[in-house]
Formats: structure tokens, sequence, C-alpha cells
């Protein structure tokens, strides 16, 4: 059934079954800032005895991300992901093995189109072939090349991608590209795009707070020392204090009250 169309000319379970079930999943917002990248998304598996240490140190937010929302797909592409994890994972995977591929081969990061552009290739084989089915997951890839510098890109199940300068998946999509029309500016920089990230955030997230138990970020800038992309996934610790900064931590006192 995944290789037949409906009278409507759609291909049911892709664009309604498997974008359900992203449309149920966390929020992952990306913007394009002029001198980087800003990823956040909400976390929906949180709990006290969720252990955050995976990676490398005792703070969590090791090589990788945390392993629900946020990856590092190379050392110059950072991923956010919204539906089914498991499969996440999987696309994940392939998408690092083509950047190695692609480093071996040339000897420098692959292009961020380029890996959009594997990625979908590989989704779409599985829109056109019986006893299969679609990936049910988006993801936005936030990365950098030196011809087309910052870029943010947008792939969905059917295989489809698209650039942005801000956008959203996930639940709350609508309200968040709305508030994303309103405020964002083309010669926006990394702080405001951080503070318009997180402004959104609060407004669209399902919890009345933000913390760093619910909540991932990553950033992607450039390092002019280095010369060379600088991805940086933040640890729970990190979030609180940008939180704190921004005067959007929780009120741990009110908490306590309530």
């Amino acid at each position: 059934r995944t290789t037949i169309f409906s009278p409507e000319g759609m291909l049911t379970v892709i664009f309604e079954y498997a974008m359900e079930a992203i449309s149920h999943a966390g929020t992952v917002i990306g913007v394009l800032a002029k001198d980087g990248v800003v990823l956040a998304a909400e976390k929906r598996v949180t709990g006290k005895l969720l252990d955050l240490s995976s990676g490398s140190g005792k703070e969590g937010g090791g090589y990788g991300g945390s392993g629900e929302k946020m990856f590092l797909l190379n050392s110059n592409v950072i991923g956010g992901v919204a539906g089914i994890t498991s499969d996440a994972n999987s696309l994940v995977n392939y998408a690092r093995t083509v950047a190695q591929q692609h480093l071996l081969q040339y000897n420098e990061d692959i292009p961020v189109e380029l890996l959009a552009q594997r990625l979908c290739d590989m989704k779409q084989g599985y829109t056109q072939y019986g006893g299969l089915r679609p990936f049910g997951v988006s993801l936005l890839y936030a990365g950098y090349d030196p011809h087309y510098r910052f870029q943010l890109y947008h792939s969905d199940p059917s295989g489809n991608y698209s650039g942005w300068k801000a956008t959203c998946i996930g639940a709350n999509n609508g309200t968040a590209q709305s508030l994303l029309k309103q405020d964002y500016k083309d010669d926006i920089g990394v702080e405001e795009a951080i503070a318009l990230v997180l402004k959104v955030m609060s407004k669209t997230m399902d919890s009345t707070t933000l913390g760093s138990e619910k909540l991932e970020f990553a950033v992607l800038t450039y390092d002019e020392v280095a010369k060379q992309p600088k991805a940086r996934i933040y640890k729970p610790t990190e979030i609180d204090a940008l939180l704190k900064a921004q005067g959007l931590a929780k009120d741990e006192d009110a908490e306590m009250k309530s």
C-alpha cells in the first residue's frame, strides 16, 4: 500500500500517516544567522531517574548529543530530528557514514546540501518499493561549507528537502512559524538568533517552564582562528546558564511552593 496512489493523487502512508507521527513529536526550531546557525529542540523523554551522562563527561552532552533530538552528523553539520527516534538513529548513522566516505574520497567535509540530498535519495526509495514503509522522521540540517557558508535545510519522509532562513518541525510548528515570520530579520546575528529561538520555544512548548531537562540546544559557528566550523551541542548545565542569561530560567522557589 505504500506504493499505491490514492484517488486524490497522494501517497497516503507518506503524506498523512508519516507526517502525523512527526506532528506529535517534540518541537525542533532552526534559525539561520549571518554568522552561524542555531537549533533548539523539546525533549519528550524526561524524568528524574533518566541518566543524561551518555557520551563523554558526567554532565551529558557528549559526542553526538543526548541521543534523542540533536546529533552531530559531521564536524560541519548538526542534525535536529522530530518523529520516531529509532528511525532517526538509522538515518543519523547513514548520514555519518556518507560524510566520512566523502571525507575519505575528497579530503574535505561534505557540502551540506549534498548530505541532505544523499539522505533524501535514500528516503525517497522507501516510498517507491513494495514491502517498505517511509521513515517517520523529519530532519533539520544546520551546516557550513566554504562555498555557501551557513545553511539550514529541512527534509521530510517523502524525500523532499528545502533551504530555510528559519523553520520549525514537530508539534506546534504552525504557531512557531508564525512567530518566526514576525521576528526574523535577514541580518540577524547568532546572539539575536539564540534569543529568538528561546523566545519561540518558550511560547510553543507544552511545558510552562524551560529547563535543561526538557530542552536541547546546539549552535554552529565559524572559528576564525582555526579556520573551520565549530559545532557545539550544549550540556545541561550550559543550557541552564543560557536560559538564566536570557531571563527564561525556571523559578525553583516557586516550583517548590507549588
